[in-house]
């Protein structure tokens, strides 16, 4: 549900020493630093370190955009089957491609040299160095299958015009993989099993019902199912293969959210998620032939996955702690947690663990320093960083530290958001602020490296991310605060972030705007339309504003999800009158603050037409819309070349229209 419109320190002064060479090249800008109660002994440190600066400023450099995007992404990890190498995916020439690289670092070797469409990696088979990609055309979310022989040679695995086709697991056999694919049905995700040699499909499951997968057991016996009724009430069903029957194993009443997560690897059990009589997501385990369940793990917070190592010796769970994962590993064989490598400030992601289950690869970086890939041999202290994807012309010394913090809202409530404080901000030259609106419905801003935001940060912004009511992370009562309320508290809660900049005494109250993507680029346009005097500006990026078109339009492979999301958010067939009156685009005329918006010409989630018709619509009044359309971008900008001019006009929509002001 949440992939909808995903539409996915503080107020000390500090003294940052001499910036590095390459730094003072760049050119610096400095800002005067002045409290009148600093302390003597505080002065005189000032003074020296300012001295051996070269004059009496605090330096702070402000990088270009180009700067910003010379910082590479990279993401995936698999292990090659000697265990010499692991493939990943980066966008270091400027769209994703997929690499490999010796686990004990060096030079990192180009598998695929694509330069329309981005490249992401899903495999090495288990016993060959072929790999598996998957990718779209354009953004267009019709994912496809591609396996790259070992002589360069690539096949389009599911080649089906209006094919959407997602990778599924390996068989524990080691013959085959899993996949889903609507190729039969555009509403209907049926799941494949495709032979590694013939590379022949077999349909496994004919989903007629418009189940969502969730898995098949090493023993080829069952395949996991959950039906989604609405966001919170679901149901996991078990089919067998042999018998060709569909079990429901989760019959209950109310309003109980289940979901499959893992077979055992046995295949005796299957492990789900469920928030039965909690506000959070826990671990139970249902003994498939004792048709018996019972809790497994339980935490303070939502257990986001659970992962099991190729023979279950290791167990990886990952918990969303107040935005951010917490990754706990586990020996199944004693139950003690295993200890990772002790590595600087920042939170680790996407653990795997190798089919020798000797080596391991994460993920590692924080909200000042993008993330890379590492690898460590288990019960070792030593540890590989294997990419250094940071642009070291930009000092993470200039850029801004997130801290999660709590403000009130307009009814009291508490209100989780993630503050960015630009480092030279101080309260005798206060900065603009920006209110970032998550994307969902039900999404979450969380702590991390955001190069929009340190870009931005950087140039002087505050940004405070919030976390509205209808956000999830934060129980599944907080969830539900703005179904069918859209455009109202949610909202609200908005416009309230504003008293926590001004609190901090470094933001300037006359200069506060708002900006969002997906279903955070309505919430800028409900602001500007709804409260039209909260906010300066507004910045939208490929934001619904016409729910009615919007929830007519859905792709017809969000079948499973498609009565959830009128729950949520209301039918267009029956509840056109209220989704009328929460769509910006019908409310346009109260709209007089200027907006920029940023729109993929390939949006299958929010179609191109709902930023055309919203551009006009505030031009008609005589208010400033700026608008930039990418042809060959859909919902998320992938292309560095299109974050480049993306990003940069942002900026300079916000340095005339914010912190010029009118």
């Amino acid at each position: 549900m949440n992939n909808f419109i995903s539409f996915g320190t503080f107020h000390n002064i500090v003294l940052s020493v001499v910036p590095s060479s390459v730094n003072w090249i760049m050119g610096v800008s400095y800002t005067y630093v002045c409290e009148k109660n600093l302390g003597k002994n505080l002065l005189q440190l000032a003074g020296i370190l300012l001295l051996a600066a070269g004059c009496q400023k605090a330096p702070h450099a402000e990088y270009t955009i180009e700067q910003f995007m010379k910082t590479s992404s990279v993401r995936g990890s698999s292990f090659s089957p000697n265990e010499s190498e692991i493939l990943f995916s980066s966008d270091s020439t400027g769209i994703y491609n997929a690499y490999t690289k010796p686990i004990g670092g060096g030079k990192s070797t180009a598998l695929t040299q694509n330069t329309e469409n981005s490249v992401f990696t899903i495999s090495f088979f288990p016993n060959d160095k072929r790999i598996l990609y998957r990718g779209d055309q354009g953004g267009n979310e019709l994912w496809h299958i591609y396996l790259r022989q070992t002589d360069g040679t690539v096949t389009d695995l599911t080649p089906g015009e209006k094919e959407r086709a997602l990778f599924g697991g390996w068989a524990l056999d080691e013959k085959s993989f899993f996949y889903i694919s609507n190729k039969r049905d555009e509403k209907y995700m049926d799941v494949y099993e495709m032979n590694i040699e013939s590379l022949r499909p077999k349909l496994l499951y004919r989903n007629d019902d418009a189940l969502n997968y969730g898995g098949v057991s090493g023993d080829k016996h069952y395949i996991a199912f959950s039906k989604t009724y609405t966001r919170d009430n679901s149901d996991i069903y078990l089919y067998n293969l042999k018998s060709r029957s569909l079990k429901l194993i989760t019959d209950h009443t109310g309003d109980i959210s289940y979901s499959p997560a893992e077979f055992s690897i046995d295949s005796k059990s299957l492990y789900y998620f469920t928030d039965e009589g909690s506000e959070f997501r826990y671990l139970m385990q249902y003994n498939i032939e004792k048709d018996e369940h019972k809790l497994f793990q339980k935490e303070e917070w939502d257990i986001s996955y659970i992962y099991f190592s190729h023979t279950g010796k290791y167990q990886v769970i990952g918990i969303n702690q107040d935005a951010q994962t917490v990754i706990k590993v586990t020996d199944t064989s004693n139950g003690d947690e295993v200890e990772l490598p002790q590595l600087p400030a920042g939170a680790v992601s996407s653990v795997r663990i190798s089919k020798s289950e000797t080596l391991m690869s994460f993920y590692h970086g924080s909200a000042k320093s993008t993330s890379d890939l590492y690898t460590y041999k288990i019960g070792s202290p030593r540890y590989t960083r294997l990419t250094k994807t940071m642009n070291p012309e930009v000092n993470p010394a200039y850029l801004a530290d997130a801290e999660v913090i709590r403000y009130k809202s307009f009814d009291g409530m508490e209100i989780p958001a993630v503050y960015y404080k630009p480092p030279h901000a101080n309260k005798n030259e206060k900065v603009p602020g920006l209110i970032w609106v998550h994307g969902g419905p039900g999404g979450q801003s969380r702590v991390g490296y955001r190069a929009l935001i340190q870009y931005l940060a950087n140039h002087g912004y505050a940004v405070l991310a919030v976390n509205n009511r209808g956000s999830s992370g934060y129980g599944k009562t907080f969830q539900t605060l703005d179904d069918q309320a859209h455009g109202k508290g949610d909202l609200d809660d908005c416009v309230a972030a504003k008293d926590f900049l001004i609190s901090t005494g470094v933001v300037d109250e006359n200069k506060i705007g708002i900006i969002g993507g997906s279903y955070g680029g309505y919430m800028v346009m409900a602001a500007l339309a709804f409260r039209p005097e909260a906010f300066k500006v507004g910045v939208n990026i490929f934001g619904v504003t016409n729910w009615v078109r919007t929830l007519k339009s859905i792709p017809p492979w969000w079948e499973a999800s498609r009565l959830s999301l009128y729950k949520e958010l209301g039918d267009p067939e029956t509840q056109e009158e209220y989704l009328y009156s929460i769509s910006p685009l019908y409310h346009a005329d109260k709209i007089t603050k200027p907006v920029i918006v940023l729109q993929g010409a390939n949006d299958p989630r929010v179609l191109q037409v709902e930023s055309d018709e919203m551009v006009a619509a505030v031009r008609a009044n005589g208010v400033t819309a700026e608008y930039l359309i990418f042809d060959d971008e859909g919902h998320g900008f992938r292309k560095k070349k299109n974050q480049i001019e993306g990003h940069e006009a942002v900026l300079k929509f916000l340095d005339n229209y914010l912190k010029k002001g009118p």
